[in-house]
């Protein structure tokens, strides 16, 4: 049976690229190389959601672990659960992909998301033992695992974000307009922001199975672009479809991305003196216009691969309490072990209501981004010496641009594409680098 953990676990077209067969495969080869006596499961609101679960805990149960479903609840409820509980868990989901897609995110004992060492003895695991087990393997009687419930999950959640990050600061007369992406945050972001004293205006709140991200959060943030407009609002916070990432919009409509609201975070612990070692982590997909804004503000920047997951490990290896992606992943250390969309926004809201400036103002003191192209190069096969072979193109762009931008190929981790990603002082030059560039891969790769 074959399986591969891409940049954020597994993930596939559900019942025929991600079936209830490998699901269940999975929670047996998870709980053999993980352990545990008790697993969590969540997952966001698509219509497969249900059915994967039921075959990973299958799986799970199998092995003898005691299995509590929490139901529906963003990606980092499920790691805060499992960090407050000391227990693995597992998330059911695709993040900000469509509705037909579905996912497994797997997190260690402590609500970490697992190194690629790990992953690699999961998929050796699964290739080992495939659906079929021994009899002598299997488990009989009391041995079998248990599957249960937690109706107080997203309860103990709540409580956890009213409480996190505030000091009892509250968000009295801040008006904010929410785009839930019919996803996991549906219902519970508006709750938070309302019990702390926010004007809560609700969007795309209505998860129905099948329009998770369909038109709507993150990935597509047009509608609530207009709606904080029309409501005359403070900003506007588009989460994805798990609620681990969110992007904002200030006042006037206009988008603030990831780097954007670290580099807000990462002045703001900066100036309070609780940035630790007044260093920030980002991927290598960051900005360069967040590296000038953090070096002009005394800042240090340490760049990981992409994937939220390496920027925890350099967290924790460097002590440091602040990092994430441009897309919209924020983790905030000392509460949080992965990326959390509604404690971030929270945590803006808090700024915006303790300096008194707006986000727009906010932003455009922390950096000035540089234009950024991004191709995404579809590829009819994986070349393992693509990026060697176009060493001569990409030492031709770098050349031309010098130090006035900056030149990033790699491949995807969750599809089949190369990103082909340019950054220059004009959007012009900026798109005609990135189209030379993606005409090289396609030639060679596509």
């Amino acid at each position: 049976m074959s399986l591969k953990f891409g940049t954020d676990g597994v993930r596939g077209v559900a019942n025929s690229e991600l079936t209830p067969e490998l699901a269940l495969a999975l929670g047996r080869a998870a709980a053999r190389v993980l352990g545990g006596s008790t697993w969590l499961v969540g997952r966001d609101t698509r219509q497969s959601g249900p059915m994967l679960t039921a075959a990973l805990a299958a799986g799970l149960a199998s092995e003898g672990v005691a299995v509590t479903d929490l139901g529906v609840l963003p990606t980092p409820g499920v790691a805060h659960l499992a960090a407050a509980d000391d227990v693995p868990a597992a998330m059911i989901s695709a993040s900000h992909n469509p509705f037909a897609d579905n996912g497994i995110k797997l997190f260690a004992a402590g609500g970490r998301k697992l190194t690629d060492e790990v992953e690699a003895a999961i998929e050796a695991e699964l290739l080992r033992a495939g659906v079929h087990v021994d009899g002598a393997d299997r488990r009989t009687g009391a041995g079998v695992g248990a599957i249960g419930s937690d109706p107080g999950a997203v309860r103990r959640y709540l409580d956890h974000l009213v409480a996190a990050p505030l000091d009892g600061r509250r968000f009295d007369g801040l008006r904010v307009v929410l785009d839930e992406a019919n996803g996991a945050a549906a219902g519970l972001a508006s709750e938070v922001f309302t019990a702390l004293g926010a004007l809560v205006v609700s969007m795309h709140d209505r998860p129905d199975g099948t329009n998770i991200n369909e038109a709507c959060g993150s990935t597509y943030p047009e509608d609530l672009r207009a709606a904080v407009v029309a409501h005359g609002a403070h900003l506007g916070l588009a989460f994805d479809g798990d609620a681990d990432r969110v992007l904002a919009v200030d006042a006037a409509g206009e988008l603030v991305d990831g780097d954007q609201i670290i580099a807000i975070c990462a002045i703001d612990l900066h100036e309070r003196g609780l940035l630790t070692h007044d260093t920030v982590v980002v991927t290598v997909m960051s900005n360069l216009g967040f590296r000038h804004g953090m070096a002009a503000h005394g800042i240090e920047v340490v760049e990981t691969a992409v994937g939220d997951r390496y920027v925890l490990e350099a967290l924790d290896q460097g002590g440091h309490v602040l990092g994430g992606e441009q897309s919209g992943h924020v983790i905030f250390r000392r509460l949080a072990s992965t990326g959390d969309g509604i404690l971030t926004g929270l945590t803006i809201l808090d700024v915006l209501g303790r300096s008194g400036r707006s986000l727009a103002e906010l932003a455009a003191a922390a950096m000035t981004r540089l234009p950024q192209v991004l191709v995404n190069v579809r590829t009819s096969h994986r070349d393992p010496e693509l990026l060697e072979k176009l060493g001569p193109e990409l030492a031709a762009a770098e050349a031309g641009l010098g130090e006035r931008g900056r030149v990033l190929l790699r491949p995807s981790g969750t599809e089949p594409v190369v990103r082909v990603m340019v950054e220059a002082p004009s959007e012009a030059e900026a798109a005609a680098v990135a189209g030379l560039l993606a005409d090289a891969v396609h030639a060679l790769a596509g």
